[in-house]
């Protein structure tokens, strides 16, 4: 036991004498110095007027906050990873979920862990269930809500982060937090409450990315400027995709039309090849585009788009192996790609006949059964087999 020496550590800080220390517990001088040499130890009713004294826990004045931050970092990690593995597809998410439920009893009430278990069950349902869309009355897609509130995962989800709200302080944390909830508030119809969140958020321009351009002079304000320019990209084209989605009254060209422009949205930003971690988002929309052009009865354009799809793909699959430090563009040239910190051995290239075409669209499986049964869709299915290593 380090209690003596922890004693100690916190008298010389606060630059205490052990007669003084002494004094205010009203035991003699010499006791101090036996318990700060190990000879023997308060008794254990002094304890708590001990780290009243020196302002800290329990715990800590017998060392154990720092093992009790550590094992709740090391957990947390865990499970985050665990959950970023869940991607689309069940790998682990059982034992995520159980491993969060576990990390929470252990040390309950804590802000990070009750994130994470509810993070989990948020992915849960997705990858457990799907997300299911319907047609309304007027023809327009809109979330199978019916379906979605019978989602226990998404239920105790919704729960946990509208708990987690009452106490997080602003940050990265609260800002998922609020993301999430509003996405569950949606999936299973809970529209008002989704608005009331919506509204109590400030506007764009007051968000963290806008804010950080502020902070920097020169060089670094025009870096700040391309990771928000790039955001606002990301953004309006996840707006042109769901337009496109939801409304089914577009026809199949002009849908091709409009995922082309979002796609060259980035073309314009990023002028050049390197597009980082948004090679994923690019694969999606082309993938998109492929099962409009069939419908749109373009079925070579329709292979080229999924042939674009498999080269964005196979890119980001290689980023951490085959990419500059910062980007190439004009307007991002001090933007750093930081394809260090994307997961290893990616194989989302091999995954693309499986998840074809990304979102739920209403015609899936016929056109699917169509393009499987032109010759081109297998040789495509091969390459794809084969991106990572190319």
């Amino acid at each position: 036991m380090r209690l003596g020496e922890k004693i100690k550590e916190l008298r010389l800080h606060n630059g205490r004498t052990q007669d003084a220390f002494a004094g205010e517990l009203g035991v003699t001088a010499q006791a101090v110095s036996r318990w700060e040499k190990g000879i023997c130890y308060p008794d254990m009713e002094m304890i708590p007027s001990i780290a009243n004294y020196f302002g800290v826990s329990i715990d800590e004045l017998f060392g154990y906050d720092n093992e009790r931050a550590a094992k709740i970092a090391a957990l947390a990690d865990k499970i985050e990873m665990m959950i970023n593995q869940n991607n689309g597809k069940d790998v682990n998410m059982d034992e995520c979920v159980s491993l969060a439920r576990e990390a929470l009893i252990e040390f309950p009430g804590n802000e990070r862990l009750t994130f994470l278990l509810a993070s989990a069950l948020f992915t849960a349902g997705y990858v457990r269930y799907g997300e299911h869309h319907i047609d309304d009355e007027d023809g327009y897609s809109v979330y199978d809500t019916k379906r979605h509130r019978k989602y226990a995962e998404w239920q105790e989800a919704m729960k946990l982060y509208e708990k987690l709200l009452l106490s997080l302080q602003d940050g990265a944390m609260r800002q998922q937090t609020v993301i999430n909830l509003s996405q569950l508030y949606k999936n299973t119809g809970e529209h008002e409450k989704a608005l009331m969140l919506a509204e109590s958020a400030p506007d764009a321009t007051a968000s963290r990315l806008f804010l950080r351009i502020k902070a920097f002079e020169g060089k670094e304000e025009i870096a700040a400027c391309g990771e928000t320019l790039l955001d606002t990209v990301l953004h309006s084209t996840e707006l042109i995709e769901n337009i496109v989605l939801t409304d089914r009254h577009m026809p199949p060209q002009t849908a091709v039309d409009m995922l082309r422009n979002a796609v060259m949205m980035f073309d314009l930003v990023c002028t050049g090849s390197d597009y980082g971690k948004f090679n994923a988002w690019l694969a999606c929309l082309h993938m998109l585009r492929s099962y409009y052009l069939w419908l749109a009865e373009d079925r070579d354009g329709a292979f080229d788009a999924m042939d674009a799809a498999l080269n964005h793909a196979s890119a980001y699959d290689n980023l951490r192996d085959d990419c500059p430090e910062y980007f190439t563009s004009p307007l991002l040239c001090h933007v750093k790609i930081h394809a260090d910190t994307m997961p290893e051995n990616n194989r989302f290239a091999a995954e693309l006949p499986e998840v074809w075409p990304w979102w739920d669209v209403p015609k899936r499986d016929a056109v699917r059964s169509e393009m499987q049964a032109d010759p081109r869709w297998a040789a495509w299915i091969q390459r794809a087999s084969t991106a990572k290593t190319v």
